[in-house]
């Protein structure tokens, strides 16, 4: 049985007790580099297109290390570029089956999505593994699990709102909290999984 979403996030906050500064300074450099390349002209959403994966799986690198209590360390945002070929493949490949799901419907886009949204993480464990089976893992993983995945997102609403009031400042504790809760899943995913299969 895997935990419920609301201990999920207790553990994750306790996760980042004590390390809420390594956290928000870490995540404020993810949102600037993104933010920043995104806003070049004419180029930034191409550019985009080929570091958004490295640094997905980066901030998945970081998330995990603070969710098992590890040494996280900023610099873990840009070893998403040491696999690049595979990430950036898995990124590419997740993107075009979003669309083509999303062509169809908005809502089995969003399944795609939240089908796919374990393999940042599993890039980020595994640097031997390929592109189209980090996506068919992911999807696997999900499994039965996807409106629970849906439910986790959901209780950051109102989390969202006050960002809002905090005219986005408050987005740079709000960031954190979501990826290692995020992180905190997948780790639940994974042990839940492994038990069902011994």
């Amino acid at each position: 049985m895997m935990k419920e979403n609301k201990e999920l996030m207790a553990e994750a906050r306790a996760s980042l007790s004590g390390n809420w500064g390594l956290a928000v300074g870490t995540f404020l450099v993810y949102i600037i580099i993104v933010g920043s390349i995104q806003l070049i002209p004419t180029i930034g959403d191409v550019l985009f297109l080929f570091i958004a994966g490295p640094m997905s799986v980066g901030i998945s690198m970081f998330s995990l290390s603070l969710s098992r209590g590890e040494n996280a360390r900023l610099e873990q945002i840009f070893e998403g570029f040491r696999n690049y070929g595979t990430v950036l493949g898995a990124y590419l490949l997740m993107v075009v089956f979003i669309i083509l799901w999303a062509l169809l419907l908005i809502i089995p886009g969003i399944i795609a999505a939240i089908a796919y949204s374990q393999t940042f993480y599993i890039l980020a464990e595994d640097d031997t593994i390929g592109s189209m089976d980090a996506l068919r893992k992911s999807k696997e993983m999900m499994n039965g699990y996807k409106w629970k995945y849906f439910c986790l997102g959901l209780r950051f609403i109102g989390w969202v709102l006050v960002c809002v009031l905090t005219l986005g400042i408050g987005v740079l504790w709000l960031s954190p909290y979501i990826q290692v809760s995020y992180a905190k899943f997948y780790e639940d995913l994974k042990t839940n999984q492994a038990v069902s299969e011994s």
